[in-house]
Parts: structure tokens; sequence; C-alpha cells
């Protein structure tokens, strides 16, 4: 048996895939927590008072347009239509691109539009960018990292790395974005068309963005981070076929894992559901663990055939609902989904268990099975079954 390792050597074993002490329960997302604290000390201490493992978060840089653009919105409430229609237009040297959007009584944003969020997906009645739009404005959109911007993270991840290292804890950080970018800026369904239609024009966008990223990634994984993030929660086989994937998304994945790894990192992929047809080229890529191991909302998934499938070549953090489970389920639901993710995902090593891939709700339910979740984990920690 191992000697009782610190939570840092215990997240690293299991990142690497190999077998720790015991599985590591590391909550990658805790609103419900962190809107309660102060500051990040608060919400560290408060997470290892009950007994888990964390990784401090460093965040990520601000996303900015170049000083040039000048940005117009303005609403319409046409006399026959169902919602009032709102309007946003970047100027920007290299021409002009605009976006509406139906203003329906969900919408959270008032009268503004922004420039990324999931609400304008399913809303936009023009989107962003299309194939008939410049590049070059949507470039002047995507401004790089400003030094002010870079010498503020830095003193920020100083901070953090301090704190981490005084507890003896992962730091975590990023994120990048590729397919969520897109899909922000271009709606999932036309994308999906245009990947078919006119793939030229989003292998020149993917590239756009992805030289974005990888400056962003540049200042961020030169604080030295332990675990460097990578969203993909549109990056699922829900949207992607293989085909698709191997096209479009594969080889700035893989370029992720070389500039992360290069740096000394491990990059952490969140694909919260639908990722069972990609497991391949995520390995492919490089990708050191997979966020995301939903076994409710996930209807795709089959932790045993996962578990097979990823063994010694990628970790697995997950293994419980964070929504349907944690916020929403009962007790017994808890422990059922504790016991089946350890005795499924853990042998062997590689496995970090966590609700998939936050807790958000502030109610008595879900702070009784946070509870639940916790002491069932560590009843098998000292059982093993």
């Amino acid at each position: 048996m191992l000697a009782r390792l610190s939570s840092r050597e215990r997240m690293l074993m299991a990142l690497e895939c190999k077998e720790p002490d015991y599985v590591p329960c590391c909550f990658s997302a805790f609103m419900a927590l962190s809107e309660k604290c102060a500051g990040q000390e608060e919400f560290v201490d408060r997470q290892l008072e009950m007994g888990l493992d964390v990784a401090v978060g460093i965040g990520d840089l601000p996303i900015r347009h170049e000083p040039t653009v000048a940005i117009r919105e303005w609403r319409e409430d046409p006399p026959d239509g169902p919602y009032p229609v709102l309007h946003c237009e970047y100027r920007t040297p290299a021409g002009v691109l605009h976006r509406s959007v139906n203003k329906s009584e969900d919408w959270p944003h008032g009268d503004h539009v922004p420039f990324l969020s999931d609400h304008v997906i399913p809303r936009a009645t023009r989107q962003l960018v299309t194939p008939e739009d410049s590049l070059d404005a949507l470039r002047h959109l995507l401004a790089p990292p400003s030094d002010t911007d870079a010498q503020a993270y830095g003193r920020k991840a100083e901070a953090s790395k301090a704190l981490a290292a005084e507890r003896d804890l992962v730091t975590m950080a990023g994120t990048a974005m590729h397919g969520d970018m897109a899909c922000w800026l271009s709606g999932i369904q036309d994308l999906m068309m245009m990947c078919v239609d006119q793939p030229e024009f989003v292998r020149q966008y993917m590239d756009l963005i992805e030289q974005w990223n990888r400056r962003r990634m540049d200042v961020v994984l030169g604080q030295g981070v332990d675990i460097y993030i990578r969203r993909g929660w549109y990056e699922s086989a829900d949207f992607w076929s293989p085909n698709l994937y191997r096209e479009f998304m594969l080889p700035a994945l893989k370029r992720d894992a070389e500039q992360a790894h290069a740096a000394g990192a491990r990059l952490g992929y969140i694909v919260s559901c639908s990722s069972m047809p990609l497991l391949d080229l995520f390995i492919e890529a490089g990708v050191d663990v997979l966020l995301g191991v939903d076994p409710a909302q996930d209807r795709m998934m089959d932790m045993r055939l996962l578990k097979e499938r990823t063994a010694g070549k990628m970790a697995l953090w997950g293994g419980v609902c964070g929504y349907l489970t944690i916020e929403c389920g009962t007790p017994q639901d808890i422990r059922r989904q504790v016991q089946e993710a350890i005795s499924i995902l853990a042998p062997g090593g590689g496995f970090i268990l966590a609700p998939v891939t936050n807790v958000r709700a502030d109610t008595d339910q879900s702070w009784h099975n946070v509870r639940t979740m916790i002491d069932e984990w560590k009843r098998i920690r000292v059982t093993g079954v």
C-alpha cells in the first residue's frame, strides 16, 4: 500500500493514469460554494475542510477587441413579430460584422447582446460570422493579450500558485476555445453546414481562432500551471461526426496538447456529453484527462467501455451527475453513482471523482447531497466497497 500522499501528489498520480493511495475527489467547479466565499483562499480552505482534493484555479485572460472597434447596439419592435429584435454591430477597419437576436421572454441580458453567450446561439436571426463576412474583421474582435492584461494575469497567478504551494495542491488554468468559439459566433447548425458546404472557409476560420488561442496559451502556460483546460461543450459527437471532428477539431487539439506538454502542463478537455464516439481521437491528440464523465445526462455513456478504451492512455474526471444527481437527486442516487463510478473507473488508476461539471444550486437538498457524496467517497476509501 502506498504511503499517505499529499493532495497534489494524489492528483498528479491520477492525471498520469497511475493508482494513488486512494481515488481523489476534486470538484472541477463548485459555484454553490465559491459564491459564498470572500475570496480564493476561503474557497480553497472550505473545500479542504470537507476533505476534498482541490485544484487551485488561476482563471483565464479577459477577451478583448482591438481599440479600433466601434460597437453599436439597438432594438427593433416589429409590429407583427413575436419578439423584439436586438442588433449589435461591430465596425472594424476591415469591415462590419452584425448580429441580430430575438429577445425572448427568457433572454437574460436586457437589451444588450453579449459578444459570447450560450443564450445567443438559439435566438440569433443573423449570426455574427458567416461565409459572406470578413474574417479580417473578426481578427479585430479577437485581440491578442495586451501587456497590461498579461501583467495583471501574472500577478494573479503568483498569488494563486503561492496558495497552492502552501497547501500542496495542483493548479488549473485556461481555457482554450476553438469549436465553442465558432459555435458562439456562427451558431451550431450553421457552422455544421459550413463544414460540409464551405470547408475551406471553415479551415481559415478555425485557423484564425487557433492563432488567437495560441497567444493566450503562451501567457497562461508561461505561469507554470499543472493543468490547462480546453473547453469542448460544443465539441461533442452531438454536433461533430468523427470525420468532421478529425478534419476541423483534431489538428488544433493536437497542437494544444503539444503546447501544454512543452510547458510542463497536462491538457484537460471538458466534453460533458457524447464523447464516446470521439475517444480515440482525444487519445490520438494527446489529451491527458477527460473532464465530464456523466452517467446520467450522457445518453451515449458506457463507463465500462470508457474505462477499457482509455485505461493507461487518458485519465477520467467525473462519475457523478452534478445537476440530475447532486442538485435534484436522492441520497440513494448519490451513493449508487459514487459506488459505480469508483468500482468501474478507479481500478488501475487514472480516475478523479467529481460532480459533472459543476454544482450551482445553493439549496438544502443540494448541500445535503454534496455531503452525502463526500461521505460515500470517504466510506469507500476505508472499506474498499
